[in-house]
């Protein structure tokens, strides 16, 4: 549900302004009014972008470090500072990768030459003879080269022939001499081997650099995120008489109230309250029990809702579920979610902890369907001799209707299908009365007695509960009563002629959209099936290869066969029955219930504290 608020508008003095802010932030319930759209203040815009500096370089100093950040705070150090160290650190191992880099490439270059002392080849410069090094491809290469410039080869390899020419002046070839480095290969070696060393030393002291400043850093983050929380609220409010009253506006949850007028009572600032109206831009607090909460991530993944719209959380918890279950269809992987979310519960974070139950209830959920729909770890449970009393809840087989077999589990998913959008109708007709009033809301009850009314009949005749007359007089009856909220009341401020041409083409919308709509879970049974048929392959590969190799290795290999094949497709599994519910939810549900999710989340404008593990 949503948490009720109310308007509250401060006048407060220019030199009590500062004091007055530190106040409410302290009391930490009230959302401040956004008035300023558009371009950002360019001081606003620096701290943004600090704060995103601060972010980015936090996070890469969580993943430098090897180990949990140290819990020392230097309380001295500013957010600046540690940049800075940052920066040198990360300026060192760059310059010595560099020098890495440059080292490697010369060793590369010498080593096919091998190791030589250059003091030699100067003195054979000075005795005037010219040693020059070459490389050419083996086609190239002239054998008389031997005796005109006492050429000796070094090495051959690639197709290349590296040699050397001594001679008193340059040889007359059609080849460039190579430019070695003037270092010998041994220095070059040992070169390299100190830079590594210091490269290596050089990386082990941006980890304890990082290890020991990531906890100030977050310290400095919090405080540049109430920074930018205290110049949001200064920028949102509005001078008043030359600048000496400042006129602010905010909401806050009406549980919060005794708190709030008791802190302005004592301030001496002149405030007005009053409740929230259904036609203003409340910000949106959503406040339900401990099952629901843990669905109100999927709502916001979406949008929360506005003020005079219902919050579609009890809703999306139960068929979320349901979908999540269906779509994994294995009762044994049900099990292993609810050991994994059991497991992975006492060692997360408290703020993950909610994430766990989550993963447990959809393991509850995985386990009942695959049970109903006769499925544990692939294997099909309809072929094996299950208790009686189990029986009459699964669902399995194929079902006769009008003339055509179906298979029942495709049936159960379109169930669930035309269940969810009329639930959907439903809150669209209700919502839009409670918004409009029951007037400006025909159209949406004409559209939702025609399907439910048309279901409803028709399942009754199906199954025959009332006979074929008084079926086919209540599909008149009920089309008649539809057609005049579709048709000529849809809105009551327009030409009829008007109304009449939008029914129309509402009509063609809902009848071309609607069917599909409904097709659109038959991916329920699609998922569940294919889930279940890819377990049975990896169940019956895992047994040949047991059955071919046969003893104590067969066994291995079918084991291994088994836990790697049921783990990627409980991977799989578990992404498709995440994914598609949302699906099926964001797109089928809020279309027809008219859900727009453009609300204002509640954010109060209070301390920002570091979380706890």
């Amino acid at each position: 549900m949503i948490t009720r608020m109310k308007k509250l508008t401060f006048l407060v003095y220019h030199k009590e302004y500062e004091t007055f802010l530190e106040q409410i932030r302290q009391l930490g319930v009230v959302h401040v009014v956004q008035k300023q759209r558009g371009e950002m203040d360019e001081s606003l815009q620096r701290f943004v972008q600090k704060r995103t500096l601060y972010k980015n370089l936090l996070q890469t100093m969580h993943n430098r470090a090897d180990k949990q950040l140290d819990k020392e705070l230097h309380t001295e150090r500013t957010g600046e500072e540690i940049v800075n160290g940052y920066e040198q650190c990360l300026n060192r191992i760059q310059l010595l990768e560099q020098q890495l880099a440059a080292v490697e490439k010369e060793h590369s270059q010498m080593e096919i030459w091998g190791q030589f002392d250059w003091t030699v080849v100067s003195r054979l410069k000075e005795a005037g003879w010219l040693l020059l090094f070459y490389t050419c491809s083996e086609r190239e290469y002239k054998e008389e080269w031997t005796e005109e410039y006492n050429a000796l080869t070094v090495a051959e390899t690639g197709g290349h022939r590296y040699f050397v020419t001594i001679t008193p002046t340059r040889p007359d070839l059609a080849l460039e001499p190579l430019r070695l480095p003037g270092h010998s290969l041994l220095e070059l070696e040992n070169r390299k081997v100190t830079v590594e060393q210091e490269l290596e030393e050089a990386n082990t002291a941006m980890t304890a650099y990082c290890n020991a400043n990531g906890r100030t850093l977050e310290r400095c983050l919090l405080q540049l995120e109430g920074d930018i929380d205290l110049l949001k609220v200064r920028l949102n409010s509005e001078q008043m008489a030359e600048g000496a009253v400042l006129l602010m506006e905010g909401w806050i949850p009406e549980e919060c109230e005794a708190a709030v007028t008791e802190l302005l009572d004592q301030s001496g600032v002149y405030y007005e309250i009053r409740k929230a109206k259904r036609e203003d831009k409340a910000p949106i607090k959503l406040k339900n029990n401990g099952f629901m909460r843990m669905y109100e991530v999927l709502t916001k993944m979406y949008g929360v809702p506005d003020y005079a719209e219902f919050d579609p959380t009890p809703l999306i918890g139960p068929f979320f579920t349901l979908f999540f279950g269906f779509c994994m269809a294995d009762a044994g992987y049900g099990v292993i979610l609810i050991l994994l979310g059991l497991l992975l519960k006492k060692k997360v974070s408290k703020s993950m902890a909610g994430i766990m139950n989550l993963v447990i209830t959809l393991g509850v959920a995985t386990t009942i369907m695959g049970t109903i729909l006769g499925t544990c770890f692939g294997v099909d449970l309809f072929k094996l001799d299950m208790p009686e009393w189990l029986k009459p809840i699964m669902v399995g087989g194929k079902t006769e209707i009008g003339g055509m077999t179906y298979d029942r589990q495709m049936v159960l998913a379109l169930i669930i299908g035309v269940l969810h959008i009329s639930i959907a109708m439903t809150v669209k007709a209700v919502t839009e009365t409670v918004r409009f009033g029951f007037k400006e809301s025909l159209s949406a009850w004409g559209w939702l007695l025609l399907v439910v009314g048309f279901v409803c009949t028709g399942t009754l005749a199906f199954f025959e509960v009332i006979p074929q007359d008084v079926s086919t007089w209540a599909f008149i009856a009920i089309g008649s009563v539809s057609a005049i909220g579709i048709y000529l009341l849809n809105n009551l401020h327009r030409n009829i002629l008007v109304n009449v041409g939008a029914g129309l083409w509402d009509t063609y919308n809902m009848a071309t959209g609607l069917m599909g709509d409904v097709l659109s879970y038959i991916r329920l049974y699609a998922l569940g099936l294919a889930g279940a048929m890819l377990g049975g392959v990896f169940n019956q590969l895992a047994f040949m290869v047991h059955d071919a190799t046969g003893g104590v290795p067969g066994w291995l290999f079918c084991g291994v066969i088994l836990i790697l094949g049921h783990s990627l497709n409980i991977a799989m599994s578990c992404l498709s029955a995440f994914v598609h519910p949302i699906r099926l939810t964001f797109v089928e549900y809020f279309k027809n219930s008219g859900y727009d999710g453009r609300g204002e989340a509640y954010k109060p404008f209070a301390e920002v504290k570091e979380t706890t593990n």
